[in-house]
């Protein structure tokens, strides 16, 4: 759902310089590396600042007062029963402490700019950022020790503010050369917005004359640029978040006059983000063996619409959810990870997949802790040049729930004519509505992945449907997310989203539904893992024998939802 910030913490004598990974995109503590990593990359997943918003907010003029109290974020108690255990308990996380949390410093919000599509740009538009001041939206100024707030008194006011945090930045870099951005674009396949703004990056002041790139916003994943050039903020997004970093390490590689040591950085990056050390050689990637291309080539093959997140694999990534209608949602994550009981719930999930996550320990592997995964780092020095301090107060994170909560679908262009309703009793002949239950259309339940036994008692604590639909269970069985259960998702909204199938295999619901797709010469046309030359998208057989006719009035119906 929204990024980790990968803490860039490092001890001052190690040399060379350690790397830190930002949800794959690598950030580093040292400017030098910085040049070598970050700077290239500054484009590949950045922040957002789209004029347009799908958000329904309050009517700004209802002035009705609105003093809501801000729950905790973290608690100790909460947090032991947030999550559910992995499928190899022995994994399941242990996080930090509720002291050790209020300890991280918290980041301030920058104003930010937008950064126009090449050729869009007005003459001068770069001088003039140049000669504006820095200025903080939200949070304490470290140069003049001024607290600035968000007008925070109605609805309203806090879902503005949300949306704010929804689109601020965390990683700030030097602006790419502009020959990589076009390639981002022509190469790397990022959608151009109809406003000629790029929906994926925004510019930020945080000294004055030093215009930077500013990136991994909630946005960046979850921003969608559609086929009309509309922008919908908070859907599935379509950044090629993947694709730019394989182009981008492609390039450093190229570049680099130390390939040795830019081997041994990209291996620690991986690492932190996917390494899960209880899995056996044969379940994950062998880092320890991989060139630096053959690393830029497992990000390659993951297509817009799907990321390899921190915690997942570059093997069997997760497609990027759809946020609208999330309040209703009983579980989070693909595989089911967190429950969602109330608002705080979701304000934990934001605050953990900033980067709180990276924290915890893993059967005695801390993410954040690179070159060793051994030891928790000082929580006052979660901070570095190339990104902010790692946290966001309770205060941005129940304005970031609220604005999440208040996100709306756009119009559905489909209606319901004769052959989606022919589609809609389908859906029931077929008994549909068994797992994607209306009006819903979703049962709020975790299905089993294919091998996995549930632990006695856990049917009295989660909402469990005890059968597979038989996909492939390497995300819920091999990865640091993998909980042996995956989500059923909500229909709704499929109109607008791709990448079908819980690691997005299918680009289409045709796709989803074609009975070739379970033959193993089938060739996917959305994700197809690193190394195969074709690959069966077992499971979910349902829909598959039916006949051309109702199989396209199934597709028509589905599309209204």
């Amino acid at each position: 759902m929204f990024f980790p910030c990968f803490l860039n913490h490092m001890k001052p004598s190690v040399s060379p310089p350690v790397v830190h990974i930002h949800d794959a995109v690598f950030t580093v503590r040292h400017r030098s590396i910085a040049l070598i990593m970050v700077g290239s990359l500054a484009f590949v997943c950045i922040a957002v600042l789209v004029s347009s918003s799908q958000a329904q907010k309050a009517d700004t003029s209802d002035r009705k007062s609105f003093a809501p109290e801000i729950p905790k974020t973290w608690d100790d108690e909460a947090m032991a029963t947030l999550e559910v255990p992995l499928a190899n308990p022995v994994g399941s996380p242990k996080h930090v402490s509720a002291d050790y949390y209020y300890h991280i410093p918290v980041r301030p919000i920058y104003k930010s700019y937008p950064v126009y599509v090449p050729d869009h740009e007005s003459p001068g538009y770069m001088e003039w950022l140049k000669q504006q001041e820095p200025e903080i939206v939200w949070g304490l100024d470290p140069k003049t020790g001024v607290e600035h707030t968000p007008p925070l008194k109605t609805e309203a006011d806090w879902i503005k503010a949300g949306e704010m945090v929804f689109d601020s930045p965390i990683i700030f870099t030097e602006p790419p050369p502009p020959q990589l951005v076009r390639q981002l674009y022509e190469a790397g396949g990022r959608p151009v917005p109809s406003s000629g703004i790029d929906p994926f990056v925004v510019w930020v002041i945080r000294q004055k004359g030093k215009v930077e790139a500013a990136f991994a916003a909630c946005a960046d994943c979850h921003t969608r640029v559609l086929p009309d050039g509309s922008v919908i903020k908070g859907a599935q997004g379509n950044n090629p978040i993947d694709h730019g970093i394989a182009l981008a390490l492609r390039g450093q590689l190229a570049a680099t006059q130390n390939d040795k040591a830019l081997l041994g950085f990209v291996r620690l990056g991986e690492r932190s983000q996917f390494e899960a050390p209880w899995l056996q050689p044969f379940e994950h990637p062998d880092y320890g063996v991989m060139s630096v291309q053959e690393i830029a080539s497992t990000h390659a093959a993951i297509p817009a619409g799907v990321f390899a997140r921190q915690g997942t694999s570059v093997l069997s990534p997760p497609h990027i959810p759809d946020l609208i209608g999330v309040k209703a949602g009983h579980y989070l994550d693909a595989t089911g990870l967190q429950k969602q009981r109330s608002i705080v719930d979701l304000m934990r999930y934001a605050a953990l997949n900033q980067g709180a996550d990276m924290l915890a320990n893993y059967d005695g592997f801390i993410p954040a802790d690179i070159p060793n995964f051994k030891k928790l780092p000082d929580p006052d020095k979660l901070s570095g040049p190339a990104a902010q301090p790692s946290r966001y107060s309770d205060e941005q994170l129940y304005a970031l729930a609220q604005y999440v909560y208040s996100l709306q679908r756009p119009s559905n262009p489909n209606k319901l004519d004769a052959v989606a309703s022919r589609g809609q009793k389908v859906f029931e002949r077929e008994a549909c509505a068994m797992c994607h239950t209306p009006p819903l259309y979703t049962n709020n339940k975790l299905t089993l992945a294919e091998g996995f036994i549930p632990p006695p008692g856990a049917e009295k604590k989660y909402d469990i449907l005890p059968i597979s639909v038989g996909t492939d269970p390497s995300l819920a069985l091999r990865t640091r997310r993998g909980t042996g259960y995956y989500k059923v998702p909500s229909l709704k909204g499929v109109w607008y989203r791709t990448m079908f199938g819980h690691s997005g295999w299918c680009a289409t619901l045709e796709d989803w539904f074609d009975p070739r797709r379970t033959r193993d010469d089938y060739i996917p046309t959305g994700f197809k893992p690193y190394g195969a030359e074709s690959y069966a998208v077992k499971g979910h057989p349902f829909g598959l024998n039916l006949s051309e006719e109702d199989r396209k009035a199934l597709i028509a119906f589905l599309k209204t939802l």
